[in-house]
Formats: structure tokens, C-alpha cells, sequence
């Protein structure tokens, strides 16, 4: 078969898909329990006429055109999470929200192919990648709705004649905003813990990939109470910005890059709301000279090309030490070699295009940044020779070698296949070269001693550690980084600190009497 012979199958087969992905399924925002912006609403202030299309990164097509959400819409969402709250939700109890929430994970994984399937056209994600990521979602979901059961307040011992005790209690209405690079993932990031605690939601997905997290608020029909869980759909500068600077929105979470999450912080500040956030990343994977190199190859090459690289905590600068520099280098561009750039519906598989063209530019932009400022190209750099892939925005795994810190490709965060390499001598290089980014999101560790390997956990700076891997990342485990990668962290019991808000309760007791 030629080549355009492929691009054609491959172009039949996505739109296939597409139309089997989208048959019955209502694309818009979804308020109080219902589809909105799509013109078939009652209420005029929330009909949308503008759209968006989310677009297939492999043929380079549009899905669908999604409504974007005007800030009168967002105002109708935030007054319905209010209601919610005021009327039902903010009155339930963590066992009967346990209940809501595990039958909702029941409904979900119910809909397994159907999320992943959508979640694959929308970003380019290989479809086991995909699955892999519907799954956590519900894995993540299914945390809290346990999780939610254990919250408690605290007696205080004061004194015979005090009784003290505290309370917590939810926000009331938060907003959330999540990335395009695992849509259906960070939309439980964000639900769980927040749902968990007692509040009402309203999240916004990335215009880029939307479609996932709009199915999982509309599985919740029945199961949550209306308005429990609101999304709405649209781009940032306009939906997201309505949603950051509703007075309503008591506590925002937002994930993506560090430039909009300062924007995001400055503008939440101007009415003393709590904001989470979780930025970039430019993480280092450390490999000490005992390492087990099969081991570590293999680890940091998860850390950059799963999801083709487009992960905040990618292991993109890999700091080698110089006794194994070599034979990492060359055990790595032979990995590297190894993945399969492929259309993502086939199982075998194991690289996709990046999700948007405007990030396939910038991901080769810098290929050419790292070009001119001297570093070696390894392997990579372009784009695949199979004219089959033509229409879709791939690029090869790449590996930089010859690299100083100081140069752009080693400070800034890529979100692509682009890996650096460079060498230290000692272990106070490899911190000093490790810390020496302003990001702290993640780092790696690879060692077969158990003193490098707590020693360099409580060096490096960074808020999660890999040690000899690249995962898994656990629900249970919080997550988020140091520096410029972010403030507070999501997943874990300490995630479900961020909803919600302690109160100190005295009371004055006086000497019994009978």
C-alpha cells in the first residue's frame, strides 16, 4: 500500500471514529444537570453561538465544534453550583457523598471504551495510553469517594472549663481549570477532592480537549444532584477568564503554564481567594554511576516521551554521571529509536502526534534553538519519513547531547520528545546542576544505593521523586512542585485540605451542678 493510500485509511479510519465517538452525545457546556450552549435552552442569557473546534491531531481535522461559553454562562453555572450547595450538596454528609460518588465511578467505568476513544482522538494519545488514563481518572475518583469518609475535625485539650474543638467545612463554589495534555485525568484531579469535601464545582477544560470531561459530568445525570458538577466549555481567554474572575468562585484550582497561573494568582489575590496551582516543569532524572542502566534507560524514557513529552513533569534534562555517560548516551538513542510513531487507534503503537499545531511548531522551533546554540543532535528532530503520518503533527523522539545549563533547551520547559543529556563528576554537581532551573515540579533518581538515593530525594529540589522510574503517580500521593511549578498540591488526603476551610469552635463550660 502507498503511502497516500495510508494517509487515506488512516484518514477514513479517524473519521470512522469520530463519527461512532460522537453518535448521540450532546457537545456543550453542561449546567445544573443539562447540555447548554448548544441553542436548545430556555434561558437566552446562556445560548452560545460562537464555537470552537477541537481538533484531530493525526489527520488534522476538525471533531466537532464545541460552544464557548460566554461570561453570562459562566455566571448561570456559578449560581447554579451556589444553589446546589445552599440547597443540597453543602448539607450532605461524607458517608452519603461516599455513596454519590463511588456510584458515579460505577456509571463511568461502565463508559471505559467510550472515554477512551474520545480522549484518544482528542489529544493523539496512543489508545493503551488513553485507556490507561480513563482508568486512573476513575481510579482517582474512586480514592475520594473513600478518602471523603476519613475527614474529622480535632478536640483541643484546654482546660476543665473549656471545651475547643474544630471544624471543617467546604468553599462552597471553586473553580477549576485543566489542561489539554490529560484531559480526562486532571478532570478527576480536581473533582475528587473537591467534590469530596462538600463543594460544587465548576471546571473548565482546555478548548483544545474538551470532550472527555464533558461525557464524565454528563455520567453523573442521576447520580450527583444537579449543579453538583458544572463544565464549561471555551478557551481561556475568554471562558477561563470569566470563571477566575467571578466573585462566586470561592477557591480556584488551575493547572497549565506559569505564565497564566501568575495571571491567574494575581487575579484571584484582588479578592483574597485561595488559589492551587500546579505550573511547568523542567525535571531532571539523576543517573549515579552504580545504576542499573537497563533499568534507568528505560525510566527516562518514559519520563520523556510518554505522552509525547507533553507532561509538566517530563524527566527532560537526564544528568549523567561521567563514568556511564557513554554508554547511557548510547543505550538511550537506541531506545529512542525504539518507539512507534504510528496512528494512535493502532494497539501497537506507542507514540502519537502532539496534540496541537501550534505546539508542533514550537516543539521544532526548538530543535533548531538547540541547533544553534551548539548542542549535538543525537537522533531525532524532524519529523517521521513515513508519508502515511503526513497530515498529523509528529515529531521523532530527540536526544541532545553536548549540552550546558545555560542554554535554552535545558531551562525551558519544550512539552515534547526533546531530551537533553549532560555529565557531572560528583554528587554536589549533580544537585547543584539538578536544582539550577527555576522549576521544582519532579525529578528521578537512579541508584542502587539506598544512602544516594534518600541523600539526592532531600537535596534535590522538587516536589515529587521518582526513584529508578518514571511513575506511577497514585492518587494517594500528593502531587505538585516547588519553585515555579506551583503552590499546594493535588491528589492525596492533603488535596482534600485545599477545599476545605478549619474553624475553631470555644466553648465555655461552667463547674457541673445537680
Amino acid at each position: 500500500m502507498s503511502d497516500r493510500e495510508q494517509r487515506d485509511a488512516i484518514r477514513e479510519r479517524h473519521r470512522a471514529a469520530r463519527r461512532r465517538a460522537l453518535d448521540g452525545l450532546t457537545v456543550a457546556s453542561w449546567i445544573d444537570g443539562r447540555s447548554v450552549g448548544d441553542g436548545d435552552t430556555a434561558d437566552p442569557d446562556t445560548d452560545v453561538t460562537e464555537t470552537r473546534a477541537t481538533r484531530d491531531p493525526v489527520i488534522d481535522e476538525p471533531i466537532v465544534e464545541v460552544p464557548v461559553a460566554t461570561a453570562d454562562t459562566v455566571d448561570a453555572a456559578v449560581t447554579a453550583a451556589q444553589a446546589t450547595f445552599d440547597d443540597e450538596w453543602g448539607a450532605t454528609t461524607p458517608r452519603e457523598r461516599s455513596h454519590r460518588l463511588h456510584e458515579w465511578t460505577d456509571v463511568l467505568s461502565d463508559h471505559v471504551d467510550e472515554l477512551t476513544l474520545l480522549e484518544s482522538l482528542d489529544t493523539g494519545k496512543p489508545i493503551a495510553e488513553a485507556r490507561g488514563e480513563v482508568e486512573g481518572a476513575i481510579d482517582t475518583l474512586e480514592y475520594y469517594a473513600s478518602a471523603c469518609r476519613v475527614q474529622t475535625g480535632e478536640q483541643i485539650p484546654a482546660g476543665s472549663d473549656l471545651h475547643m474543638y474544630t471544624r471543617t467545612e467546604p468553599f462552597g463554589v471553586v473553580g477549576q481549570i485543566t489542561p489539554w495534555n490529560f484531559p480526562a485525568w486532571a478532570a478527576a484531579w480536581k473533582l475528587g477532592p473537591a467534590l469530596a469535601a462538600g463543594n460544587c464545582s465548576v471546571l473548565k477544560p482546555s478548548a483544545h480537549a474538551p470532550l472527555t470531561t464533558i461525557r464524565m459530568a454528563q455520567l453523573s445525570t442521576e447520580v450527583l444532584p444537579d449543579g453538583v458538577c458544572n463544565v464549561v466549555t471555551g478557551p481561556g481567554s475568554t471562558t477561563g477568564s470569566a470563571l477566575v474572575e467571578h466573585d462566586g468562585v470561592r477557591k480556584l484550582s488551575f493547572t497549565g503554564s506559569g505564565d497564566v497561573g501568575t495571571e491567574v494568582m494575581r487575579t484571584v489575590a484582588s479578592r483574597l481567594a485561595p488559589v492551587t496551582l500546579e505550573l511547568g516543569g523542567k525535571s531532571p532524572f539523576v543517573v549515579f554511576p552504580d545504576a542499573d542502566l537497563d533499568t534507568v534507560v528505560e525510566a527516562v524514557a518514559d519520563g520523556i516521551y510518554y505522552s509525547t513529552g507533553e507532561i509538566c513533569d517530563a524527566l527532560s534534562r537526564a544528568l549523567v554521571h561521567e563514568d556511564v555517560y557513554d554508554e547511557f548516551v548510547a543505550r538511550f538513542v537506541e531506545q529512542s529509536r525504539s518507539y512507534v510513531l504510528g496512528d494512535p487507534l493502532d494497539e501497537e503503537t506507542t507514540m502519537g502526534p502532539l496534540t496541537t499545531a501550534d505546539q508542533f511548531e514550537t516543539v521544532t522551533e526548538y530543535v533548531d534553538v538547540g541547533l544553534e546554540a551548539g548542542a549535538t543532535l543525537a537522533t531525532g528532530g524532524g519529523t517521521p519519513d513515513d508519508g502515511a503520518l503526513k497530515d498529523g503533527h509528529y515529531v521523532e523522539p530527540t536526544v541532545f547531547t553536548d549540552v550546558d545549563n545555560d542554554m535554552r533547551i535545558a531551562r525551558e520547559e519544550i512539552f515534547g520528545p526533546v531530551q537533553t543529556v549532560q555529565s557531572f563528576a560528583t554528587y554536589e554537581e549533580a544537585i547543584e546542576l539538578a536544582n539550577d532551573t527555576p522549576f521544582g515540579l519532579a525529578a528521578g533518581i537512579g541508584s542502587e544505593s539506598s544512602d544516594l538515593i534518600h541523600h539526592a530525594a532531600a537535596d534535590i529540589e522538587a516536589g515529587v521523586v521518582y526513584v529508578n522510574a518514571y511513575g506511577p503517580i497514585r492518587p494517594e500521593g500528593p502531587y505538585g512542585g516547588f519553585k515555579q511549578s506551583g503552590i499546594g498540591r493535588d491528589l492525596g488526603e492533603e488535596a482534600l485540605t485545599h477545599y476545605r476551610q478549619t474553624k475553631t469552635v470555644y466553648v465555655n463550660l461552667d463547674e457541673p451542678s445537680v
